[in-house]
């Protein structure tokens, strides 16, 4: 299988929204939550108005179709994302399509907004996780250390050195 990874363009927002939902972590055997979950504020906020300062995204294709996003969004105090750290510090998402998953494509995603998030100027980024979400692992094999919580979820910080 072929991965191609490649900047975001206005014709990937709906592939990016349904990437949103699809991170939203759901423990096995647990009802899917409903899609009008992205019209919650706190939700929404990770996507809406897209394109500001600091939006960045990347999309996956592989075998002629989308198969994965990684996005990041800059907040601020007044504003902030489940993983907030400070305004400087781009809060990323990430989702693979299932059926795509475990063949190395998240590791390409991420690699990829790290990277561009470094040559954007940026230090460090952050993410928030479900503590039970088997992609804690992942996410620390990455270099990604727990910093906080908000809530229930872990707050996640990588510097980009």
């Amino acid at each position: 299988m072929s991965v191609r990874v490649r900047d975001y363009y206005d014709g990937d927002e709906a592939f990016l929204w349904e990437m949103l939902y699809q991170s939203i972590y759901v423990p096995k055997g647990e009802e899917e939550l409903p899609r009008s979950i992205l019209d919650e504020p706190a939700i929404a906020k990770y996507l809406k108005g897209w394109g500001r300062f600091g939006d960045m995204a990347l999309v996956a294709e592989a075998d002629g179709r989308q198969v994965g996003a990684v996005w990041a969004r800059l907040f601020d105090e007044a504003n902030k994302g489940y993983g907030y750290v400070d305004s400087m510090t781009p809060e990323i998402g990430i989702a693979v399509v299932p059926e795509y998953r475990g063949q190395g494509i998240g590791g390409r995603l991420m690699r990829g907004i790290e990277m561009r998030a470094k040559s954007a100027g940026f230090r460090r980024l952050s993410l928030s996780v479900d503590p039970q979400n088997p992609a804690v692992r992942f996410y620390e094999r990455l270099g990604y250390v727990h910093v906080g919580w908000s809530g229930t979820s872990s707050t996640m910080v990588k510097a980009l050195a």
